[in-house]
Formats: C-alpha cells, sequence, structure tokens
C-alpha cells in the first residue's frame, strides 16, 4: 500500500503573527521551527528565570505574544505560540 507522505502537523509551514514574527522572523515557519527559534531567542537574551528554569521572563516581544504576561510556564509557552500561527 503506498502512502502519501503528507506532513504531519509540526512540519507544516504556518504564517507566524506579527508580534510572533518580530521573534522568528515573518515567512512561513513550521511549529517545530517556531519553538527553535523561540528558545534560541530565550537563551540569547538571558530569559529563562535563573531561580526556575521552567519560567520564561518575558521581554517586550514575547509579552506580545504571551498575551501580556510577564512570564510563561514552558508548558504554557506552546498554548501562547499556537495562537499565533495561522
Amino acid at each position: 500500500m503506498a502512502t502519501t507522505s503528507k506532513p504531519n502537523a509540526l512540519q507544516q509551514p504556518l504564517q507566524p503573527s506579527a508580534e510572533l514574527g518580530a521573534v522568528v522572523g515573518s515567512g512561513k515557519i513550521t511549529r517545530g521551527d517556531v519553538v527553535k527559534k523561540v528558545w534560541d531567542y530565550i537563551k540569547a537574551n538571558n530569559l529563562q528565570n535563573p531561580a526556575n528554569k521552567r519560567e520564561i521572563l518575558a521581554d517586550a516581544k514575547l509579552k506580545a505574544v504571551f498575551s501580556g504576561k510577564d512570564k510563561v510556564s514552558m508548558f504554557e509557552m506552546n498554548k501562547h505560540l499556537a495562537q499565533h500561527l495561522k
């Protein structure tokens, strides 16, 4: 039986919102790459809470993505990212 390789949800290129595009770029991007680029951004800007590495401290750009929150957990972050992808 021949299988057509349909991209799964993580491989589907999606359009980021303007807010998320400020962090990951404005072109179409897969969910997996969004998460990777956001983590690169968090690490480059030292935005992990040193006392609790699972907590992300939002700067101005990430605050726009995280619904105005000052900090979110890693798990919450993915929920916020999903709202910025179409």
